[in-house]
């Protein structure tokens, strides 16, 4: 290796050499990881049961519903993990045949892109366990699936860690492109989950997703909130019916191990695979399969797309060969010195963090929902009609509370949410992203995050209720109440990790008339403004100087990323009109970073995709979201063509596409029944882009044509 950089040698040939020079047998004894708990391994026959559909098929997959439990309240291991990755897939993807599910994607569509008439069922063995640092606080959930086709003189592996605040089986989508290649998939719950503890009843989820009381789970519980019996009894007493989750509430910040954790995934599966194909030396396996004849292609979406890109900076043992990522959450240094044109224009405010630009979209997104500018985008009516309508006037009484604040000048609701829409355009969104407010703020996304990540961040305890907010169940008007004991059971399968979800709502504390839902809430002017005060601290978490807010800001510093790829094949694809994850706080100036840290050794190439945003499964709702179908294009389709480009280029030498802006064509027609997409409408990655697609990417600048 010459500056850090591996020499192109096909798998294949590597393997061959290997066993010209002995088979391995001087290779080191295969030894199980010292952080690697009890391994539950576990066959399927892709028949009944599989790796990618557990035995649902493409069919099964695009029902709405999976098949329903025995038993609603003690669902058993193997039907928690059947609507896992039911739930998961579909949370990722738009399960539309218009949309193109079962044409350019899906179980059915094969390694080649080919459609065929099977149910694309993938057969193999799935190990599952707990990487832990032997106190059982930890517990990252890791797993390792190896198709029945994998090759072991072809050996390859791609990493699925989940997104966003997910289970193990979050990464799922992104693990297809890999089962059908014949790659093994190394998958990680990165510390997050979507199964809680559940505090009034002292119950916690296991590694299965299986509950039971967590004296009886022990170090064994994937989450346990870590109160002693007398906390829990007066939390308990003081709020009752709450819920604690992993990301928010594990005290470990886990973001800063998100690129650990991915590398731990990766490690566990050349353990299993060399316990599988290693050269036998008596009774013992050998490390036989390693990076030096392994291909290794980090991979994933959103949070776990930024975990692979940090898994490859901190990849000191060379066990990563290249990345392929789709619209990543990466954290940039405090002054990156980079900058980022659009169309010849400087874009002023870029490389914020996610929590910062995202409690800055948590004040005033709900206000900017509501610009008439941007009155026909999909679902503004009905945020209106929920939110803004006389009987509960939630988002202009934002907006009237911003400008009490001194946030907004304007006078009339209408101004103030243009205003709103303005700071937003301000703060680095692209003006694609305007229409997408809308449903964002409708479906709480914004405080979700902001709430979660606070937390985790700050690594506050469930018992700080930071800014007055929790997790619980509510009813219909928004009052706390117990939640549903079925709704619990399954929460492992249905849940995202970051509430409101499986019907465990966002709580206001502080509420002036008592705790409630978050939007439901009353601040203490008397005004129900969407709790205008927990948006307001969160924020200054971010950008105060008081001792909670210098506590955020110190967990802020421990995931920023440094933008050494270590001279790794690299694609990054990115939806250029992404609200959640904007382009210029994210992705371009990643790019620009990693070429003014690696220069002429930088690998890494930037696809912006038009028409593109961040949720693909909100264009599959045409009856709930109409706009989304005819405005907006799969993004998940050119996560595929990045990993076909690197692996590729890994294998054979063939040389990665350029930086780019795709030219996607939207579907168009009538919102919510847009013709269904073709190949024209997602046109494949230029191998040399025309000059006015071309993204010019030099040390600490990036240019991007409009």
């Amino acid at each position: 290796m010459k500056n850090g950089i591996r020499p192109f040698v096909p798998a294949a040939l590597a393997v061959a050499v290997l066993a010209a020079c002995g088979g391995g047998d001087d290779a080191p004894v295969n030894t199980r990881p010292a952080w690697l708990g009890n391994v539950k391994t576990t066959s399927y026959d892709g028949v009944a049961d599989d790796l990618l559909t557990a035995g649902l098929g493409k069919t099964g997959l695009a029902a709405p519903l999976p098949p329903a439990y025995a038993n609603p309240l003690q669902p058993t291991a193997t039907e928690l993990r059947r609507t896992a990755i039911h739930t998961n897939y579909r949370a990722m993807l738009d399960m539309t045949a218009a949309g193109g599910y079962g044409s350019l994607y899906g179980p059915n569509v094969d390694a080649q892109g080919n459609i065929t008439a099977g149910e694309g069922k993938v057969a193999g063995t799935e190990y599952l366990a707990f990487a832990d640092d032997g106190s059982g606080r930890q517990n990252v959930t890791l797993m390792v699936q190896v198709p029945a086709s994998f090759d072991p003189k072809k050996p390859c592996v791609i990493t699925a860690t989940a997104s966003g605040s997910r289970g193990v089986y979050g990464g799922i989508s992104t693990g297809e492109w890999g089962l059908k290649k014949g790659c093994a998939v190394a998958y990680s719950d990165k510390g997050t989950g979507g199964a809680p503890h559940d505090l009034a009843n002292d119950t916690v989820p296991l590694i299965d997703g299986t509950r039971t009381t967590a004296a009886a789970a022990g170090t064994n519980a994937a989450f346990n909130a870590g109160l002693s019996a007398a906390e829990l009894a007066a939390f308990n007493t003081a709020t009752p019916h709450r819920f604690a989750f992993k990301h928010a509430h594990s005290g470990q910040n886990p973001e800063k191990d998100w690129g650990k954790t991915t590398l731990q995934a990766v490690e566990f599966a050349y353990y299993v695979l060399n316990e599988r194909f290693g050269t036998l030396d008596g009774s013992q396996r050998r490390q036989t399969l390693t990076p030096a004849n392994t291909i290794v292609i980090a991979s994933s979406i959103s949070n776990g797309g930024g975990a692979a890109i940090a898994a490859a900076e901190q990849d000191t043992q060379g066990l990563i060969s290249g990345v392929a990522v789709s619209e990543p959450a990466v954290e940039l240094p405090v002054n990156p010195g980079v900058t980022v044109q659009r169309g010849g224009t400087p874009v002023a405010v870029t490389g914020k963090t996610l929590i910062d630009f995202t409690t800055h979209a948590n004040l005033y997104q709900a206000c900017a929902a509501l610009a008439p500018s941007i009155s026909t985008s999909p679902y503004a009516a009905g945020f209106a009609a929920g939110f803004a309508s006389a009987a509960l006037p939630l988002a202009p009484n934002r907006c009237a509370s911003l400008k009490t604040a001194g946030l907004l000048t304007a006078s009339t609701t209408a101004e103030q949410a243009e205003e709103s829409l303005q700071k937003l355009r301000d703060y680095g969104w692209e003006p694609e992203s305007n229409d997408l407010h809308a449903s964002l703020a409708a479906f709480e996304v914004a405080p979700a995050v902001a709430v979660t990540f606070a937390n985790a961040l700050s690594r506050s305890s469930v018992r700080d209720a930071l800014c007055g907010f929790s997790y619980a169940g509510a009813t219909a008007a928004g009052a706390v109440a117990p939640l549903a004991p079925a709704a619990l059971a399954g929460m492992f399968a249905t849940g995202n990790g970051v509430p409101p979800s499986g019907g465990i709502q966002l709580i206001n504390n502080n509420g002036k008339l008592g705790a409630a839902r978050d939007f439901f809430s009353m601040s203490s002017n008397g005004a129900f403004d969407w709790n205008t005060e927990g948006a307001l601290c969160l924020r200054n978490l971010v950008t105060g100087s008081d001792a909670a807010a210098k506590k955020l800001q110190a967990g802020v510093d421990e995931t920023r990323r440094n933008g050494n790829l270590r001279g790794k094949p690299a694609i990054i694809v990115h939806g250029r009109a992404d609200a959640l994850l904007p382009v210029s706080h994210t992705s371009r100036p990643y790019a620009a970073l990693n070429k003014k840290v690696e220069g002429d050794a930088s690998k890494l190439r930037y696809m912006e995709v038009a028409h593109a945003q961040h949720f693909d499964s909100f264009i599959g709702l045409p009856t709930v979201l109409p706009g989304y179908d005819t405005r907006y294009v799969p993004l998940h389709v050119y996560l595929n063509h990045a990993l076909d480009a690197v692996y590729d280029h890994l294998t054979t030498g063939k040389a990665l596409p350029a930086s780019q802006v795709v030219r996607t064509l939207p579907r168009g027609g009538t919102p919510g029944a847009a013709p269904a997409i073709t190949p024209v409408n997602v046109p494949p990655l230029a191998a040399t882009p025309a000059a006015g697609n071309a993204i010019a990417i030099t040390a600490g600048a990036i240019a991007i044509p409009d």
